[in-house]
């Protein structure tokens, strides 16, 4: 093997890591703006990152939105100025081999105490959309059984055995 194969087979790797971090790093800010844009009620930023076929999943088993429902439900929030506040605790993100598309999920702190999402990001035409994101309350192991009997009590639909 000549020197710059060997040097080439040393640091490949190593830009390929500095590219992944750097697209890491540069989603791990468009995230945390669009959690910021809830608490700073933007509807502009916060909607807008959202791709036109963004699928929004809340913690009630009902909540299943169309980009344009999400907007219709929360759009009245943002209006009052009064949205939500969500605080990234840790965030993992995996990338496709082409590098245009991201899965991530996350930890948050927020009104409903500690919560999970996870979401799919997709690169159009250079720019990071929101595909999906799905929000779900977290329940301590110890407290599942008070939690299931809590839910039973709702109006949620039947539970699949």
């Amino acid at each position: 093997m000549t020197r710059i194969t060997i040097l080439l087979l040393l640091f490949l790797p190593f830009s390929f890591l500095q590219a992944q971090n750097k697209e890491t790093e540069k989603l791990n800010i468009l995230m945390n703006e669009w959690h910021l844009a809830a608490t700073n009620t933007d509807a502009d930023v916060f909607f807008g990152f959202m791709n036109s076929d963004c699928i929004y999943i809340g913690t009630d088993a009902k909540e299943r939105w169309t980009k344009d429902e999400f907007v219709q439900f929360a759009k009245p929030y943002f209006d009052k100025g009064k949205a939500w506040d969500f605080k990234p605790i840790e965030r993992e993100f995996y990338f496709s081999k082409n590098k245009k598309t991201a899965w991530f999920n996350e930890t948050l702190n927020t009104w409903m105490g500690v919560c999970r999402s996870s979401g799919v990001l997709e690169k159009i035409a250079g720019n990071w959309k929101l595909k999906h994101y799905h929000l779900s309350v977290t329940v301590p192991n110890e407290k599942i059984k008070g939690f299931i009997e809590l839910v039973k009590k709702q109006d949620n639909p039947p539970h699949q055995e």
